[in-house]
């Protein structure tokens, strides 16, 4: 955006076109920030130096090193923070990264968490093989079954959530769990992977942290590997540049630049995906052979009042239930799709399926059914040629069921 031009009152998705866009120099410039890269960053003297050091300890986003990124780095930076509302953004190898950053910032040998029971699973693996050896109860709990009132602790540190959730998409009231959570004094985070940043805004619905696998929307095309921490406040910046700095987190300034372009197209990409993907899971309540599709901007899905309060948009991911199908049955449908890959990822342009893992399924209270269900990621394909594959799809694990 040219400089002295006031954002104030332009719409979400032009200040998300000129996040971070370089300044213009002798009278020209690139329309991207270009891809700075660097291990070294020099100093014109011993002074310059000590000064740089001393303001990145006082919390200044100054770089002395190369570790803690320059131009690309800031303006992915700013870009996001933008985006989520917030204060500070930092920068992880991946999603998981991201997560258990927060996780480590934030908690201490016999501090107490509570996290949602529908979250992304890898977080019950960082619990286990890391957060338990430091002496860190995890508490798994029910938002939509269990009171959460009564189970916040003295030693409650923080609340984590995701919502939707992750598999089944179960839509958390964040308003009402971030007020009862920031009236105890704990901190809240949130996944917002699902909405990409757009779709969702969790800082302004009470949450104190948003994190995301830019991985998935931001990037937009499978190319990859991210993980984003979005801040509300100076003081949680603090602590988490703390942790940041010990771990010697960073990310390649090419990463940097690939996500910086994604974000530009974030909300058309995610306009085009909620349309195919709406069509397709209307097309799956039709199907015998589905007994439930999970899909919150459906108006039959429970959690549709809430996301039609809180979500400005639906993103590309239907999972469904079958209906009296074996996991064998489930295997076959999958693999007889064409046009959709068959991966753990999403958030690309590409279309993919996966049988979701039995166990996966019995993290979620929300999950009541003993048949297979398969998640879908629907991609920028037409929805037409998708919903031609899912049917014939159906048809192969129909004959695989009557063998």
């Amino acid at each position: 955006m040219s400089e002295g031009k006031s954002a104030k009152k332009l719409g979400a998705g032009t200040r998300l076109l000129h996040a971070g866009a370089p300044a213009l120099r002798d009278g020209s410039g690139p329309v991207n920030v270009p891809v700075v890269r660097t291990s070294t960053v020099r100093f014109e003297n011993t002074a310059a130096h000590a000064d740089y050091h001393h303001r990145r300890t006082a919390g200044e986003r100054v770089a002395s090193y190369g570790r803690h990124g320059l131009d690309t780095h800031r303006a992915l930076e700013d870009a996001v923070t933008g985006l989520e509302g917030g204060h500070r953004a930092f920068l992880t190898p991946s999603g998981l990264s991201a997560i258990t950053l927060v996780l480590l910032a934030l908690l201490s040998p016999g501090d107490h968490a509570l996290v949602a029971d529908g979250v992304y699973a890898p977080l019950r693996r960082v619990d286990s093989t890391l957060l338990q050896r430091l002496g860190i109860k995890v508490e798994y709990f029910s938002p939509a079954h269990d009171d959460l009132t009564s189970r916040i602790r003295p030693n409650t540190r923080l609340l984590y959530l995701e919502s939707p959730s992750s598999l089944l998409y179960e839509v958390l009231d964040l308003p009402a769990l971030s007020a009862i959570a920031r009236d105890r004094g704990v901190t809240v985070a949130t996944d917002n992977t699902w909405s990409g940043g757009w779709f969702y805004k969790p800082l302004a619905l009470g949450a104190n942290i948003s994190i995301q696998a830019a991985t998935k929307y931001i990037s937009g095309h499978s190319d990859l590997m991210q993980g984003i921490v979005v801040v509300d406040s100076p003081a949680l910046a603090a602590k988490l540049s703390t942790a940041y700095e010990a771990l010697g987190l960073t990310i390649g300034a090419d990463d940097a630049y690939l996500a910086l372009r994604g974000l530009r197209t974030l909300p058309v990409r995610l306009a085009q995906h909620q349309r195919h993907a709406t069509a397709v899971a209307e097309f799956l309540q039709q199907q015998p052979q589905v007994a439930r599709v999970f899909y919150p901007a459906l108006p039959s899905d429970p959690g549709h009042a809430l996301w039609k309060r809180d979500f400005s948009g639906a993103s590309g991911l239907v999972t469904f239930a079958f209906r009296h199908a074996t996991p064998a049955a489930a295997d076959a449908f999958v693999d007889a799709l064409a046009l959709f890959g068959i991966g753990a990822s999403w958030g690309g342009y590409e279309s993919l399926a996966l049988a979701a893992q039995p166990e996966r399924l019995r993290e979620h209270r929300q999950w009541t059914g003993d048949a297979p269900a398969v998640r879908l990621h629907i991609g920028l394909e037409d929805p037409a040629d998708l919903i031609a594959d899912l049917s014939q799809a159906f048809a192969a694990a129909a004959a695989k069921a009557q063998r």
